[in-house]
């Protein structure tokens, strides 16, 4: 049965049983990028570090509820260390005050980072995922949300950012995934180029597996294609006062096909508007989200009300 939990991430998954949930996809607080206003929120740590130790107690809690064949899906954002000369640095007593350059996600801290120097990009993706795999989590994928409606951004020294990670990360070596729930359908020009082969002239020509896709063609699902790990989608048009910070449903809808059953449970542990209670409803799976913000919460249960579940 669905519910919405308000508290600390990691101290109220505590409270849930071990491997009752199927799978989790989630978006933590991205570093540095705003401040909530909540006591205990993750995203404003002194540090890169401290940012990653803290998600790594949540996502061990999220490990210890998950079933044995479950996934977790995290979409993660990466950030810029400040050059300390920009406009939004304030200098206090001869020495640079922290605060967020909301507008190009850079906290002007990067001299108290170790191994990081002012202007580099941070790498924060790959140090959760890296971590997290260090837990034992296996790290299976990782997929690029390319942002289609990307936002302009004023620098003029490295191309405009426009893509996300999502790791898709599970609990054992087997585990749950159904790559059918989420095919892609074929193009009528590559159905066509299936069906010819490879030319006896071509470089490929003789390289095992090569020569044969036209014999293996009606063994193959000629209408679809395994879903691949670029995914396009434009960020979202779903407004909620407040809150900033929403992943598209599209985006997270092959993730939950994919993760789990009908009837299965998702897990959200930072849960913010609702958008994964509102796709898991949708698509017939139940849901527990978990929040720290109290109006988000709120808002989100009005949300979700609102969603019909799709038929069978």
């Amino acid at each position: 049965m669905s519910k919405i939990l308000c508290g600390d991430a990691a101290e109220t998954l505590k409270t849930l049983p071990q491997c009752s949930v199927n799978m989790c996809v989630t978006s933590p607080p991205y570093y540095g990028l705003r401040d909530y206003g909540e006591q205990e929120q993750i995203g404003i740590e002194k540090t890169p570090d401290d940012y990653i130790a803290r998600l790594v107690e949540v996502f061990d809690e999220v490990y210890r509820v998950t079933a044995n064949d479950g996934t977790l899906w995290l979409n993660i954002g990466d950030c810029y260390a400040g050059s300390g000369k920009g406009p939004m640095t304030i200098s206090q007593n001869g020495k640079n005050k922290d605060v967020f350059n909301l507008q190009n996600r850079i906290y002007e801290v990067p001299k108290k980072w170790s191994g990081i120097k002012p202007k580099d990009l941070i790498g924060i993706p790959w140090m959760i995922a890296f971590a997290l795999r260090g837990r034992g989590w296996y790290l299976r994928s990782d997929i690029i949300w390319h942002k289609k409606n990307c936002l302009p951004e004023s620098t003029k020294d490295r191309p405009t950012k426009c893509y996300e990670h999502i790791f898709l990360l599970s609990k054992s070596r087997q585990y749950y995934y159904d790559y059918k729930a989420i095919q892609e359908p074929i193009k009528e020009v590559s159905r066509e180029r299936y069906k010819r082969g490879r030319s006896a002239n071509s470089k490929y020509a003789g390289q095992q597996g090569i020569t044969q896709v036209r014999e293996n063609f009606l063994d193959f699902d000629q209408q679809y294609r395994r879903k691949r790990d670029v995914w396009e989608v434009s960020t979202n048009t779903y407004k909620m006062d407040e809150h900033f910070a929403m992943f598209p449903e599209k985006l997270i809808e092959p993730c939950i096909l994919a993760g789990s059953r009908v009837g299965g449970i998702v897990l959200d542990p930072f849960f913010g508007s609702g958008t994964t209670g509102a796709v898991a409803k949708r698509l017939g799976r139940d849901f527990i989200g978990i929040d720290l913000n109290a109006r988000y919460l709120e808002k989100a249960k009005e949300r979700i009300e609102k969603v019909i579940p799709e038929k069978a």
